[in-house]
């Protein structure tokens, strides 16, 4: 083989982040599957931009929070209003209306008061 490197170097840091954003779209597509299964048929009064949204801000919530406490969190248990209320978070915390903790911490108020 000639001195070519066969791939590129990765550094630790890239490794480290990439492990990171597995991890968060693993356990935030284990939520949203588990607000599914509770919302069962009010699921679907949810759009596709909405779910989205709904990904985003448990993403957001994941690196916010202790995994102890995300593991302890009841995602099936939300309602239709849990979720709205959720989603007008998300809309702050894109638009960035308040203090993007403050608005974590209303989002783990609202699931955590199921849990």
């Amino acid at each position: 083989m000639g001195s070519g490197k066969q791939r590129p170097e990765v550094t630790d840091e890239e490794i480290g982040i990439r492990t990171f954003q597995m991890r968060k779209a693993r356990a935030v597509e284990r939520a949203v599957e588990r607000i599914r299964q509770g919302l069962k048929d009010d699921w679907p009064k949810f759009t596709e931009p909405e779910i989205e949204a709904l990904g985003f801000v448990l993403g957001e919530l994941w690196a916010y929070i202790k995994h102890t406490d995300w593991d302890e969190l009841r995602f099936s248990a939300l309602t239709v209003t849990d979720v709205r209320r959720i989603l007008n978070y998300s809309r702050e915390l894109v638009n960035r209306k308040r203090n993007a903790v403050d608005v974590l911490q209303d989002v783990d108020s609202v699931i955590t008061a199921k849990s």
